[in-house]
């Protein structure tokens, strides 16, 4: 497995807490963060996809 799946997880997790309690606490700018996190974090991953591919993984 990529070293890109494993931190682009994590960046997931992060911005998915972050947006959550952006939400929770009505903080829209920490929510936005969060959901750019997110989606920071599935690019990431989805290059450590192709990489695993591209490696026969």
């Amino acid at each position: 497995m990529d070293k890109d799946r494993v931190v682009g997880s994590a960046k997931q997790v992060k911005g998915a807490v972050k947006q959550a309690v952006g939400k929770a606490v009505g903080d829209t700018k920490l929510e936005t963060e969060g959901n750019a996190d997110k989606i920071k974090g599935k690019v990431q991953n989805a290059i450590g996809g192709v990489k695993d591919t591209l490696k026969g993984k």
